[in-house]
């Protein structure tokens, strides 16, 4: 039998100006509901982030609030906001590129 599948509250977020961090994001996101983490990559080349990021909701309230919200504006920016459908499964040795 298979095992149930975990059900995924992230939202997946690009567009987002160089001059925000993953403490703003998850500060931002967390209006709509508990934030778990907030995964902003980071270009090793350059030290800036790539410009997109996962967040993780603990609910699927938080997760469909911060996609009925249209648009989402920070620092003048607007951010492209969708629903991810699968875990994220990226790099798990760089911490310095997750925030929790």
């Amino acid at each position: 039998m298979a095992a149930p599948s975990k059900k995924v509250f992230e939202v997946f977020v690009s567009k987002i100006p160089w001059t925000l961090a993953g403490k703003e994001m998850k500060e931002y996101f967390g209006q709509f509901g508990p934030v778990k983490k907030c995964l902003l990559p980071f270009d090793k080349d350059t030290g800036f982030h790539k410009g997109f990021c996962w967040v993780g909701f603990t609910t699927e309230e938080g997760l469909n609030n911060a996609l009925q919200k249209d648009p989402h504006t920070l620092e003048g920016a607007k951010l492209q906001v969708q629903r991810n459908r699968r875990q994220f499964e990226g790099p798990r040795s760089s911490k310095d590129s997750e925030y929790d």
